[in-house]
């Protein structure tokens, strides 16, 4: 086997090892909805994310706005969420249980063709300060 080939199979066996090595992460969901200041935080760390990722500030707090609206009024139970752009981009988030706080995490993005999902170091977390979640 060349060095080149063994290089390869070397980093495919890193990236396996990572994999297996990073655990799985939970998924929870926020429980203080009623909390204005909690909806308030939940919806401020989404539009800043959706502003860092390129959103137009008008556009980041709509879909924000429109977002917690439909999370706190469903009980869908925790699992990954959705949040899709008039820019033609996709966003997946998800809320995780941290000790005794909550974090917002984006881990996916996806416009036309071209998808990029980062789950082991997430593209975008925010902190839920104010606002309790269970898994």
């Amino acid at each position: 086997m060349s060095g080149e080939a063994r290089m390869t199979v070397g980093a495919g066996w890193l990236a396996l090892g990572l994999f297996f090595l990073s655990g799985c992460t939970t998924v929870a969901q926020v429980t203080t909805w009623s909390d204005e200041s909690c909806r308030q935080k939940v919806k401020d760390q989404l539009q800043s994310i959706l502003t860092d990722e390129g959103e137009q500030g008008d556009i980041a707090n709509r879909l924000a706005v429109n977002t917690t609206v439909v999370l706190a009024t469903g009980s869908l139970g925790p699992r990954p969420f959705g949040v899709s752009s008039p820019s033609g981009t996709d966003y997946s988030f998800f809320v995780q249980r941290k000790g005794e706080g909550c974090l917002l995490r984006l881990f996916g993005r996806q416009k036309g063709f071209t998808r990029y999902t980062n789950n082991l170091t997430y593209i975008s977390t925010r902190s839920l300060d104010g606002c309790a979640c269970a898994e």
